[in-house]
Parts: C-alpha cells; structure tokens; sequence
C-alpha cells in the first residue's frame, strides 16, 4: 500500500486539485484509491461532491480511535475512488491531539490496522506543517509536494524540506520525495518560466516534467463536486494531470509491505 502525502505549508498552489485529480487519474488505470481529507477547511470533500451533511465519520474520527478507516471511507463518483472526508470537528484536532499518546502517529497506526485493500493512500494536509500535516508525514512513505510557479515558491520549498529532514531523523526514515508538480503555471508570463527553470536548477529530476497550467476548468470543477478529470477530460488541465499521473506511477515502488506502525 503506498501512502502519499499531498503536502505544502503554502496556500493557494493547488494541492487539492492535485490531490483530487492524481486520485482520479490513478483509480482509471484500475488502482484502489483512498484519500483522506484531512485539511479542516474539507476542500477536497467538497471537491468530490460529499455533502456536508453526508460527513457521518472523518478523519478526525480517524485520528481519536473513533473509528476505522474500512467504515469512514465514502465512495465517490469516480469508480474505485474512495475517500475519508474532513468535518469542522478537525479545525479543533491539532489543539486536542497534544494529549494523546503517539500524538504524531495516530494516522500511521489507523493505515497499519487497517486490512490495506487500498492499493494507493493520497493525503491531503492543510496548509501548514502542524501536527496534522506531522501526522499524514509519519504515516506516508513519501511526498507529493505541489509547488505554484511564482516568485517566492523556492523559499517555502526550504522550509518543507527542513521539515521532512526532521521527521526522517525522529520519525520517518523511509519518507521520500516522490516528486514536486510544479502548478498553475502561465505561459503568457515569463515569471513563471523563470521560477521553472530555477526550481528544476535546484532539484534536478525530483521535479515532474509535466507542468499544471492555470485553466479555468480546473477552477471550475470543484463547485460542481467533480473532479476535472471528469467535469472536462479534454480540458488542457485534466491532460496535464493524466500525464502527471502517468509519471507517478513510474515512480511509485512496488510494494506490497503493510502502512507504518508507530
């Protein structure tokens, strides 16, 4: 079961988006996909058309031993997609994880008792590199970072990184980068361009040759709780993510070893 963490303390760079349309794009090739939502603000949820209303377990359920990820998980209208949605309840988590014991593993121990009949775990963390981000970094065994294509992208990119060196010294050893997508990414401004080229200077071939570009579709989408994959599978944006996922894929390690236990 290979857990990926979709992580970047930065708002706004389209790590939902991603999130939602690399789940689709991986359950079409006949993957079992799982995500959990564990953002408070439920973008993702809302993304695939879960009604709030409909929320009847969560991943902060998840996270306090309330229940199990077999009974939280909702389908949804993409075919062997599956998700864990997020509920106000979890705005509330990171204060409220600070008692428990193993505050920082609580998700690595829900994957490691579940019965793994996910082939492919996408987590999508909130915008910060709190205890719940912590938390979907101790359970994964590696990273998706989105990065938008603008001028300060490289500085918070240092920040996540320093994190994830941390959390492999106490925690983690074996998380790995398993890519950087570079987003919303406007051939009609040569800013952009340049942050590209700068990013790849720096990391090399972590970063996906596929570039996200700014597409209104992709805007779109979520307002009608589809993913864009299906809300516009012709639309520049949805290629974009097909080819970003046909890279993931190359990348992922074959494994059939159980979630990270704490």
């Amino acid at each position: 079961m290979n857990v990926i963490a979709v992580a970047n303390q930065k708002g706004g760079v389209g790590k939902t988006t991603t999130a939602i349309n690399v789940g689709t794009a991986l359950a079409a090739t006949g993957s079992r996909v799982l995500l959990l939502d564990l953002d408070p603000q439920g973008n993702a949820s809302t993304g695939l058309g879960i009604a709030r209303a409909d929320r009847h377990h969560s991943t902060y359920d998840i996270l306090i031993g309330e229940t199990s990820l077999e009974t939280a998980a909702m389908p949804t209208c993409v075919p062997k997609l599956e998700i864990v949605p997020a509920t106000v309840d979890l705005s509330g988590a990171e204060i409220e994880l600070v008692e428990y014991e193993e505050r920082t593993h609580r998700l690595s121990r829900a994957l490691a008792r579940s019965d793994h009949r996910w082939d492919v775990v996408l987590i999508d963390c909130p915008p910060s590199l709190g205890l719940l981000t912590l938390n979907a970094m101790v359970a994964a065994n590696s990273l998706l970072v989105p990065l938008q294509c603008e001028f300060f992208a490289l500085e918070g990119l240092s920040q996540l990184l320093s994190t994830v060196e941390r959390i492999r010294e106490r925690f983690n050893p074996g998380l790995s980068i398993l890519g950087v997508a570079l987003t919303m990414h406007d051939r009609r401004n040569r800013l952009t361009d340049q942050v590209s080229n700068d990013v790849r200077a720096v990391l090399g071939r972590v970063v996906f040759e596929t570039v996200i570009p700014r597409n209104v579709r992709l805007s779109e989408a979520p307002s009608h709780g589809l993913p864009a994959l299906i809300y516009d599978y012709r639309c520049p944006g949805s290629e974009a993510y097909i080819a970003l996922a046909r890279e993931l894929i190359a990348r992922l390690p074959k494994t059939d070893q159980p979630a990270r236990a704490a």
